[in-house]
Formats: C-alpha cells, sequence, structure tokens
C-alpha cells in the first residue's frame, strides 16, 4: 500500500464524521456542504462550538477556541456563503460579551468551564488568561471575511485588526506558533479585504520573520517533541513562506514519507498532562486529522504518497 492508501485506511478506521468529510472532499470529491453537515453537529444553540471540535478539549460548552477551530475549517474548504445558518450562529455568538474580555478587549484563551469536562492541561482555566491574540487575531480574520459591513461587528473587527497588528508589529508574538498562525489568517483576511489604514506589506516582513523563527528545524525532534513543521503554514510551492524555507519544507515531504505508522497514521507528540483517560480517544482523533494534513501536503508538491 502506498502512503495515501494507508492514511485513507486510517481515516475511513478512526475519523469523526467531521474528519471523514474533510478528507472526502479535498481527496475523493465529497462537498463543502457535507463537510458542513458534519461541523453542525458541534454547533451550540448560541452559535458557538463546543463538544471536543478541539480534541484535546471535551468541553460541550462553546468556546472561543473551538469557534477558531470551526473558523479554520470553513477557511480550509474556501466557504465564502455568509448565510449560511452555521457561519450566521458564529457571528452571533461573537457578538456576546459571554467569553469576551472587555477590559482587554479580547476573546478568552480559555474557559471556565474547561475544568468540569476533559481536558488537555493547557485548556484548564485559572483565571490568568495570556491575551496574546489567540484566538482573537483568527476570530477577528473570520468576521473580516463574513459580517455584514454595516454592521457593528464588523466595525468592531476592523478596530480589534488594528489593536491586534500594533501589538504584533512590537514583537510581542515572539515565534510562538499558534499566536503566529492567528496573525497568518488575519493577513490574509486584510489582504483580501483590502482595508484602508492597513500596511500589509510591513505585517508580511514581520510575519516572514515570526514564522520561520517557531519553526523547529532539527528534524530528529519532530517525532518526538511538540516540533513546529512547515506544514503548519502550508509551506507548499507558491505559498507565502516557502521560498524562505524551501529547504526544511521540502526535508518534511520526506519525513512524511519515512514517520508513517504501520496503521496509516502518523506519531502524537504530547500528552495532556493529567489523569483523564480520554486523552487515547482525542489522540485517535488527531492521528486522522494529521493524516488529512500531511496527505495535502504532499498534495501541495504534486506527490499523493
Amino acid at each position: 500500500m502506498t502512503t495515501f492508501e494507508r492514511a485513507r485506511s486510517y481515516v475511513y478506521r478512526h475519523a469523526r464524521p467531521v474528519e471523514l468529510a474533510r478528507w472526502q472532499y479535498h481527496f475523493e470529491g465529497g462537498s463543502r456542504e457535507a463537510v458542513l453537515k458534519a461541523l453542525a453537529f458541534y454547533q451550540n444553540e448560541d452559535g458557538g462550538f463546543g463538544h471536543g471540535l478541539e480534541a484535546d478539549n471535551l468541553n460541550p460548552a462553546s468556546s472561543p477556541i473551538t469557534t477558531l477551530t470551526a473558523a479554520e475549517i470553513l477557511s480550509e474548504i474556501g466557504w465564502q456563503d455568509a448565510a449560511h445558518p452555521i457561519v450566521q450562529g458564529m457571528l452571533r455568538y461573537l457578538s456576546g460579551g459571554d467569553s469576551f474580555d472587555a477590559a482587554h478587549n479580547q476573546w478568552q484563551n480559555t474557559i471556565p468551564s474547561n475544568n468540569d469536562h476533559p481536558h488537555a492541561c493547557w485548556w484548564s482555566y485559572d483565571g490568568k488568561d495570556e491575551f496574546r491574540y489567540n484566538p482573537t487575531a483568527g476570530l477577528t480574520a473570520f468576521l473580516l471575511r463574513f459580517a455584514d459591513r454595516d454592521s457593528a461587528l464588523w466595525h468592531k473587527a476592523v478596530q480589534l485588526a488594528g489593536e491586534a497588528v500594533r501589538w504584533f508589529m512590537s514583537g510581542e508574538g515572539k515565534g510562538e506558533r499558534h499566536v503566529v498562525g492567528c496573525f497568518v489568517s488575519l493577513y490574509h483576511a486584510l489582504k483580501e479585504q483590502a482595508l484602508p489604514g492597513f500596511d500589509t506589506d510591513a505585517l508580511e516582513a514581520e510575519l516572514q520573520k515570526q514564522v520561520t523563527a517557531s519553526l523547529s528545524p532539527d528534524v530528529s525532534k519532530w517525532p518526538v517533541e511538540y516540533a513546529t513543521k512547515p506544514s503548519a503554514f502550508g509551506m507548499v510551492p507558491g505559498s507565502l513562506f516557502y521560498p524562505a524555507n524551501r529547504e526544511l519544507a521540502e526535508r518534511e515531504c520526506e519525513y512524511i514519507r519515512q514517520t508513517q505508522q504501520e496503521d496509516g497514521s502518523w506519531p502524537i507528540t504530547w500528552q495532556w498532562w493529567n489523569d483523564y483517560k480520554e486523552y487515547t480517544l482525542s489522540a485517535a482523533w488527531w492521528r486522522a486529522v494529521f493524516c488529512i494534513e500531511n496527505m495535502l501536503y504532499l498534495k501541495g508538491f504534486g506527490e499523493q504518497g
């Protein structure tokens, strides 16, 4: 069996319906609508997302970070219809105030009810959130794409984008993978919307520095540590960050082919660092996500695996 065939087998045996729909969309002619149909089961009445869509946090309640996960899936499949009920629900959730910290003008990274459900240690709530624009910058990108330009929510997004970019340009991101990833999303949204007053060239230059700084150049650490690989930023030929990191990006293709496990998946390089046994279930879900991401990465290089 090829790398692709083994990955496909793992997905069909172990993936959740939402990951199976994503796989089918990318590789088997599946529809975007099927992805949204599966995604809808993670959406709550308030419009936000929970129920373990972010597979390291099994809190059923809506949270900004899990809603960002949904927004990232919509971006992944190129969804553009703002009128869809899922998108409208997300806009409704983000217009509310339960998880928005007015003092910092950002959405919370963790929420109190996380502590009542199985979760990785980094999703525990202790009232001391680090307000580093994860998930705020990513959610702002979603709002710029989907909120009505005549709405208060869209104008709030423009304000948040300005504050976020000023913070990031000061060097505060410091190459932290998830923070930088949120700003990559925001950069693309600002480019698409062509908003006046935003120097996207300067933002791109800072992103180039911080993306490169976030990468782990020691390939030997990739299968055993929570290391940031080029695929985290989609570094395939023709992409924004590929030219500056070409050698490392191409090495990841070889890494993907060499480290696939017998069951078709790839190693999970983190623990929850607590006693929740649900980590085992979460790890199986993440392996399916890795199958999608790794095969998309090889596809970006013109390979099927």
